[in-house]
């Protein structure tokens, strides 16, 4: 089950479109940074822990096509984030939101060896979810802070 799992989160992650095609989509935030791949995802997880979040999942498909094809790819990483106060409050007033937790941070190496680091905003990630009312657009206010505040720390801006 768990290689059935990684295949797929592998394929997802190889055939999605173009990172740069995602500076263009609504909701989406896009940082280029100087960092290298490596060391973006290690600012990344530290400021995910600075900022009182829990690292939940972390997809690669660069890890997955090294150990199961033996293909080296750029580095490109999903890292979701949440904690389980946000989802309680969630889930109280949307279950169907509940698919959406963790939200997650998308890390891209760059041909030049930097890496960007994109997300969707909270609040595009929720905004479907009309059943959860004022209170489920407080709360992605709320993480579209927490999310800008560790992006821009990871980012270094």
């Amino acid at each position: 089950m768990r290689l059935r799992l990684a295949s797929v989160l592998f394929a997802l992650l190889l055939f999605s479109p173009p990172l740069a095609a995602a500076a263009e989509l609504p909701g989406w935030k896009v940082m280029k940074t100087a960092h290298s791949y490596p060391v973006l995802v290690e600012r990344l997880e530290q400021a995910i822990a600075d900022n009182k979040m829990g690292l939940v999942s972390r997809a690669s498909a660069t890890l997955g096509a090294k150990r199961m094809l033996d293909k080296t790819i750029p580095g490109n990483m999903v890292i979701g984030v949440y904690r389980p106060d946000f989802a309680v409050r969630m889930l109280e007033v949307s279950l169907a939101a509940g698919i959406e937790a963790p939200i997650r941070f998308y890390v891209t190496e760059n041909a030049d060896g930097s890496a960007d680091l994109s997300y969707k905003t909270p609040s595009a990630v929720f905004a479907p979810y009309a059943d959860g009312g004022a209170a489920l657009k407080t709360l992605a206010v709320e993480l579209d802070e927490i999310f800008a505040k560790i992006a821009a720390q990871a980012a270094g801006t």
